[in-house]
């Protein structure tokens, strides 16, 4: 079983995820063994605090052996081919867990014997969305879809990712992006398709958002973009997440995946205040990961 993007689960697998996770959360001694005997390999093109030690700790307390490896260590595709790591990896090891640049490695990678999980492209990134959903779930134990989330900024993998989620689970979802920077045709197509009675909007006007119970963002230049700060501040400075925003929104929840950049795309006092619930998320990742685990071996 490959977890390539959150089209991989379906809604009722994303679901029982989501309920291991809190279990996982509320009774973590109930799962040491869940990983017993196994190895995950863990292939990082790119730099990681929270995706790597979330993992690396989650394997470890499920009894499981992660070994990290990074790009410097195998030059994916350019000193050995992506295939022939995959096919090497699934000689050895039981899962990878795979960071990459592009979304095309992943779906070389998941050319092997084992399962595959993304563990962010520049597509997707599904363990950062379970989190989230997560985190909504304990700030909000009601009826999700009565619950109103805003995303502001670009339509990255995280918007991307997130919009999967939210159609999975019924929530009602306004994204807000500037025109030209929202989430691609295909995303939408795979939504449509799949969770044709989504709750999810996209629109290019804040003006037009009178109240939202969520407010989520993320930095307005992703890694490995080549857009600079100054260009990054004049396309999408004025959808800022400051105090004023919260207030007019009477908003009680605050998302960010971090890395968060202070003062950009959202202020210290936001961050840093009461609806703040960032730590949350990053804490919530431990949990949903080691709930996928536990799907993709067990499920």
């Amino acid at each position: 079983m490959n977890v390539l993007s959150l089209f991989d689960l379906k809604a009722d697998q994303i679901h029982h995820v989501l309920k291991m996770a809190a279990t996982i959360k509320a009774h973590p001694s109930g799962y040491l063994n869940v990983l017993k005997g196994k190895s995950i390999a863990m292939l990082f093109e790119k730099p990681s605090l929270r995706t790597r030690v979330t993992f690396e700790v989650g394997i470890q307390q499920m009894g499981g052996h992660a070994i990290y490896l990074d790009q410097k260590m195998i030059e994916p595709g350019g000193r050995e081919s992506i295939q022939d790591i995959a096919n090497n990896l699934s000689l050895w090891t039981d899962a990878i867990v795979a960071r990459v640049f592009k979304h095309e490695t992943l779906k070389e990678l998941a050319g092997s014997k084992i399962p595959v999980i993304n563990a962010l492209c520049d597509i997707h990134h599904p363990c950062q969305t379970l989190a989230d959903l997560l985190t909504i779930q304990e700030r909000y134990p009601v009826d999700l879809r009565v619950v109103d989330i805003l995303y502001l900024g670009e339509g990255n993998n995280v918007c991307q990712s997130f919009m999967v989620g939210a159609a999975a689970l019924g929530l009602k979802l306004t994204v807000v992006t500037p025109e030209g920077y929202g989430p691609t045709p295909e995303i939408w197509q795979g939504i449509d398709e799949v969770y044709p009675n989504h709750n999810i909007r996209v629109i290019n006007d804040l003006s037009e958002v009178q109240h939202a119970d969520v407010v989520y963002t993320d930095t307005w230049v992703s890694m490995g973009s080549s857009m600079s700060d100054k260009e990054a501040v004049d396309v999408f400075g004025h959808l800022q997440v400051n105090q004023d925003l919260i207030e007019r929104l009477q908003a009680t929840t605050f998302l960010h995946c971090l890395p968060a950049h202070r003062g950009h795309e959202v202020t210290d006092e936001v961050l840093d205040g009461p609806i703040s619930a960032v730590l949350q998320q990053a804490e919530n990742r431990l949990y949903v990961q080691k709930a996928l685990l536990h799907e993709v071996f067990n499920g």
